[in-house]
């Protein structure tokens, strides 16, 4: 993986953004192709790993794992691990998280709306 250079004009321009622009912040924590998705997944029900992709069938392992660790750093979701064996892990919204529902609940309603007739099975 490439190390990024901390003190690139890149860098100080996406500090800079973050700092002033609230849209930015809100990018920067749950924008990207899969976290509304993981997001609103979560929004109708905790779910284990194994149930996250079951329900977005297209998403990698490995960038399930990698957003639901960013998620969880950004303190959108909680990880809940039960020490038994096998491990029962199970995935929720934080109190963070739940604040997004309504925000996640809009952009899809914004999309039945907009893609009239394009979606089937729609949960929620």
């Amino acid at each position: 993986m490439t190390r990024i250079k901390e003190y690139s004009t890149i860098q100080e321009n996406k500090r800079f953004a973050l700092a002033q622009c609230p849209v930015t912040y809100v990018m920067e924590k749950i924008g990207g192709y899969w976290k509304p998705i993981i997001l609103y997944q979560l929004s109708i029900s905790d779910k284990r790993y194994s149930e996250l992709r079951r329900a977005i069938p297209a998403i990698s392992e490995k960038m399930l794992i990698q957003h639901l660790k960013q998620l969880e750093a950004d303190k959108l979701i909680i990880r809940e691990a039960k020490p038994v064996v096998p491990p029962f892990v199970t995935y929720r919204l934080s109190a963070s998280g739940h604040s997004l529902k309504t925000i996640i609940g809009d952009m899809a309603a914004w999309a039945i709306e907009d893609a009239k007739g394009t979606f089937e099975n729609v949960e929620g």
